[in-house]
């Protein structure tokens, strides 16, 4: 048996959440290609691709940092390179507000800041990050130095969730929370009061309820919630979950109509939460 190298390990978790390296579990899963063809195959796309992909590609806007993160379906336990992988555009500075803040309290005070924010918003779009992740590919900084500001973040906020992979345990609160915000919104609640209660930001909320809209629209059309999963890219429980929820609606006036609100927004392909702070 070998000695564990934790530094090489810790290498070898960020060099498998790459665009080369999601790229080539899409193409060893989609097509049988053993490791050496799809390396073969990546460097092939490269060749004829790379010259035209930095004109092509749109730039990402000022204050937004893109990283790949693993996705938020996948369980605790199962390694990050055998994990499927989400590319996820989250907002790192915001402005005159940032600006204020590193001048007022240093890095360590928009770190602090700005954290809790990120672990919400990489969450909202299916992935959850890291401390690795936070460390080298937002902060540029020590893992360690992560840890502290983790630590000073819990002895403040016990009650505000950081959704790190490292904290959600399985799927189980992450799941939970999705279903918690789509009950909240069926039974009247508005965004605003979500946010309040669940301490989440109005896009993650917008982005579960949008999810929960589709999901109701696909399975209005007899589709199983394995083909509802495959479409929606989540997880066959986060399907079952919200079809439970759906069911319920048939015994709760309110809940149905709030559900065929969020319908009549997912049958017109307009992702945005229903606008129930207009209603009385």
């Amino acid at each position: 048996m070998g000695v564990r190298n934790p530094k090489r390990e810790e290498l070898r978790r960020l060099e498998s959440k790459s665009l080369d390296a999601q790229f080539k579990q899409v193409v060893r899963e989609g097509l049988g290609c053993s490791p050496f063809e799809a390396e073969a195959v990546l460097e092939a796309v490269k060749e004829v691709y790379a010259p035209f992909l930095d004109q092509a590609s749109p730039r990402v806007p000022p204050g937004k940092v893109t990283l790949v993160a693993v996705s938020a379906d996948e369980p605790a336990g199962k390694p990050v390179a055998q994990c499927e992988k989400q590319t996820v555009c989250l907002t790192l500075h915001r402005g005159p507000e940032d600006d204020r803040l590193l001048q007022e309290h240093g890095a360590r005070g928009f770190r602090r800041a700005r954290i809790p924010d990120l672990c919400q918003e990489a969450m909202s779009q299916g992935a959850l990050v890291t401390r690795e992740d936070l460390a080298y590919r937002i902060f540029f900084c020590h893992p360690a130095t992560i840890s502290k500001d983790l630590a000073f973040l819990r002895r403040q906020e016990p009650k505000i969730p950081l959704p790190l992979r490292s904290t959600v345990h399985d799927i189980g609160p992450v799941l939970t929370h999705r279903v918690e915000i789509v009950r909240l919104a069926l039974e009247g609640k508005t965004t605003t009061q979500i946010c309040a209660i669940l301490h989440h930001s109005p896009p993650a909320v917008t982005n579960y309820l949008w999810t929960f809209a589709r999901c109701a629209y696909l399975a209005r059309q007899d589709m199983q919630p394995g083909q509802i999963a495959f479409l929606l890219r989540r997880g066959v429980g986060l399907v079952r979950r919200y079809l439970e929820l759906l069911a319920q609606c048939e015994d709760e006036k309110v809940m149905a109509y709030h559900r065929d609100e969020l319908l009549r927004v997912a049958a017109g392909g307009q992702k945005r939460g229903p606008r129930v702070e207009d209603r009385p």
